[in-house]
């Protein structure tokens, strides 16, 4: 594995495990979400621009493209959240107080 990879590999770790054991405020959990994906975009890229083929020139920005929709609508979860119960903390939420 080269260093490159290495790097990629762990940042997607770091995000990854960022979720999965700091889950106190959800802007938390949308800055580890943006931190896997942005991980993964350059990985993808690089892929691409590593074995010179234009079938996969497409993928990093059509990944890019469901990152951003995924980040606005992980905003607007937010922005609702906060305005309905006043923080953005993640125990406050429960899907059987519905």
């Amino acid at each position: 594995m080269t260093p490159l990879h290495f790097s990629f590999s762990s940042a997607f770790v770091l995000g990854l495990m960022g979720l999965a054991f700091h889950r106190t405020h959800l802007l938390s959990a949308l800055l580890c979400l943006e931190g896997m994906m942005l991980s993964l975009f350059i990985a993808l890229a690089l892929w691409t621009l590593q074995f010179e083929s234009t079938k996969f020139s497409t993928a990093p920005m059509l990944l890019l493209a469901f990152s951003a929709c995924e980040a606005s609508t992980g905003l607007a979860l937010l922005v609702a959240t906060a305005r309905t119960h006043g923080n953005d903390r993640l125990q406050n939420l429960s899907l059987l107080q519905c």
